[in-house]
């Protein structure tokens, strides 16, 4: 088992000695509980992506609390909901600095929102670990407390488009949410497509927490691509490719991530047949991973519900953080656990490699494709 491995490190080589104490005042560590924060959507338009991420990591915090916590040292995540609302993740990341303060935060939910808290997680020098968002802007210029596990929207725009290439896709259009994650999801597709000798053929954008997508459609119905690359989630998604097919939009829908595509399907139905999606964790029923077989047992025992693509990468980034967390040691600091999170290069977690270092804060690459078909969610054909 993955957790009783890590609940059996070796303390040789650790960043700090086990027998040493937790330094005193280091916020959010006591002689029994490592306090953690979780910012994201939990109500609201975005609400089944943060929900997920919170299932998945709190499945985790809970077998490792089961099995003696951290160095005789619970786990407890204190959760704030953002509403998928930037000013509101300011807000709720600020009190829960300073309000019986967390160690560290995990599982922000996309990428202005992070953003939004940048500023605060430098002054502060709170480490963060597992943000579900590619955008370039938290990983260059490298930021110290930040720590990526996910692949970037580079990484996905790039196997999209090279797989769409493949089958034999000439033009492609962009619709994207006007803001930080849209700009970068339109930013790598420009990036892939400028590689391969040709250019985005149009664009339309939308308002974040909307789906007044109408303007961004004609822009499509105008454009006539072969495809349209969509960066934006599950609700205007599923708005989109609605008005799209009832306009007479022929062109193939195409998605990154964060569309969120489990909490997509039972909105679009057979309108959503050969969608291809961008993920990047494997499929949650792809039980050859040895992480994703762990992680539907912890979800399915801990919270009594099926394993999905966001609660396996929130499952994920919180067995990212408590590796470290062990490699820490008994006197547990930020900059302790910073530097244990350095030192987490070609780290197997059950079949998925971790590998951060003191210049490197995205630990993986790898992008798996999904498409929709005949009513479910398979690897791309």
């Amino acid at each position: 088992m993955i957790f009783l491995r890590l609940l059996n490190l070796t303390m040789t080589g650790l960043v700090t000695s086990a027998c040493a104490l937790a330094a005193p005042g280091v916020p959010g560590v006591s002689e029994t509980e490592i306090r953690i924060g979780m910012v994201n959507a939990q109500n609201g338009p975005l609400s089944g992506l943060g929900q997920d991420v919170r299932v998945g990591a709190e499945a985790v915090f809970k077998e490792v609390n089961a099995n003696g916590g951290i160095h005789g040292r619970s786990l407890v995540l204190r959760v704030a909901d953002d509403g998928y609302d930037p000013p509101q993740t300011v807000v709720e990341t600020l009190r829960l600095a300073q309000e019986n303060p967390v160690f560290a935060f995990l599982g922000y939910v996309g990428t202005a929102t992070a953003n939004a808290v940048l500023p605060m997680i430098q002054d502060f020098a709170i480490p963060v670990v597992g943000v579900v968002s590619g955008a370039l802007s938290l990983r260059d210029p490298l930021i110290r407390e930040v720590f990526n596990v996910r692949a970037s929207y580079e990484n996905e725009t790039e196997a999209l488009i090279g797989k769409l290439m493949e089958g034999g896709v000439k033009t492609v259009g962009v619709v994207y949410q006007f803001d930080g994650f849209g700009l970068s999801v339109l930013a790598g597709t420009q990036k892939a497509m400028s590689t391969r000798g040709l250019s985005v053929l149009g664009t339309g954008t939308f308002q974040r927490n909307t789906k007044a997508i109408r303007m961004a459609l004609g822009a499509m119905l105008e454009a006539q691509p072969d495809v349209v690359i969509f960066a934006g989630p599950y609700q205007p998604a599923a708005a989109f490719l609605k008005a799209a097919r009832a306009s007479g939009l022929k062109s193939r829908i195409a998605a990154v991530s964060f569309v969120g595509a489990l909490n997509l399907l039972p909105l679009v139905g057979e309108l959503g047949e050969g969608m291809l999606i961008s993920q990047v964790v494997p499929h949650p029923e792809d039980k050859t991973v040895s992480l994703t077989r762990e992680c539907d047992r912890l979800v399915r025992k801990h919270e009594s519900t099926e394993l999905t693509f966001l609660s396996l990468e929130g499952c994920l980034d919180a067995q990212v953080m408590v590796n470290a967390l062990q490699r820490a040691g008994k006197g547990l600091t930020r900059p302790s656990f910073i530097a244990a999170l350095e030192q987490m290069n070609q780290v197997d977690l059950g079949g998925m490699t971790i590998a951060f270092g003191p210049d490197k804060r995205q630990a993986m690459s790898r992008v798996y494709l999904t498409e929709l078909h005949g009513g479910a969610i398979i690897y791309a054909r």
